[in-house]
């Protein structure tokens, strides 16, 4: 996943690429410990993410900032201090604003210090590139990683509560909850730790099983393009090849006609003249 932006990739192919293309969750799989243990509702799974987004945004532009001035034998150190820092800073925030939610994540929002997402992008991508590429690279992949969050959170909540809440733990007037299923049908093993390997493994199933439909039509198309291309050649192949035989067959009959009349002139010789009688 290393790589460093040139001047011609835009500020939205990074932005993308950690969405989609690198998702952190579903391709990379990593942070996987927060992914399974804050994803029993999708407000803490929200709180979570935006929580990640913060210290990916400061530590990756502080890093990027920083990365002619770090030493290289010591930048890793220099990396998680940063790293640390923010972390510490996000977690006073909450703790004093939000006190439902740093109590919901509990100590989840101090392990994200060691979290490779934040620390593998410092490293892979801000110690390489400019503020802004690291900007967008960090924002990309916190949206990624808040996105995977709420879908297997949003799994695990509807499936085992029957119902979607929200309000509990962010500061709202009234929470909300929406009933959707009846309690008596929910499966509560998804909200347990269990539920988060098993919501996991199917998402990453379904999403395997998505990119090998599209690697096979891919390759059938490919394959069928090459026939195309075969099949193309050979009639051109077979073309040429008449247009020559005709062309051979027109000049051999050209030749015949010419040939023709001096073989006429050969078969039927000019008669000398006979010499005339004086009359006496």
């Amino acid at each position: 996943m290393e790589k460093k932006v040139s001047n011609k990739v835009s500020s939205k192919a990074v932005f993308l690429a950690g969405i989609i293309k690198e998702n952190p969750v579903f391709v990379a799989l990593l942070g996987c410990c927060p992914t399974l243990a804050t994803t029993k509702s999708v407000e803490a799974a929200l709180g979570m993410g935006l929580l990640v987004i913060l210290v990916l945004i400061g530590s990756n532009v502080l890093i990027s900032l920083l990365r002619k001035v770090i030493p290289a034998e010591v930048k890793i150190p220099c990396y998680i201090v940063i790293i640390a820092t923010f972390v510490t800073i996000i977690k006073m925030l909450t703790q004093a604003f939000i006190p439902a939610l740093y109590d919901s994540l509990g100590v989840f929002i101090s392990l994200i210090v060691v979290n490779c997402i934040i620390l593998g992008r410092a490293e892979s991508f801000a110690s390489k590139n400019g503020p802004k590429a690291s900007f967008f690279d960090a924002l990309g992949t916190g949206i990624g990683f808040t996105m995977a969050l709420c879908i297997i959170a949003f799994i695990r909540e509807f499936i085992g509560t029957g119902a979607l809440t929200f309000g509990y733990y962010f500061p709202l007037p009234t929470p909300l909850k929406w009933q959707i299923l009846p309690e008596s049908i929910a499966i509560s093993l998804f909200v347990q730790s269990a539920g988060g390997f098993l919501v996991l493994g199917c998402v990453l199933a379904f999403i395997a099983w998505r990119s090998n439909v599209k690697a096979d039509k891919k390759a059938a198309a490919e394959k069928a393009r090459i026939e195309e291309l075969k099949a193309k050649k050979a009639a051109e192949v077979a073309a040429k090849k008449a247009a020559e035989e005709a062309a051979a067959k027109q000049g051999s009959e050209a030749k015949e006609l010419e040939e023709s009349p001096k073989e006429e002139k050969k078969d039927n010789p000019e008669k000398p003249l006979e010499p005339t009688k004086e009359v006496a």
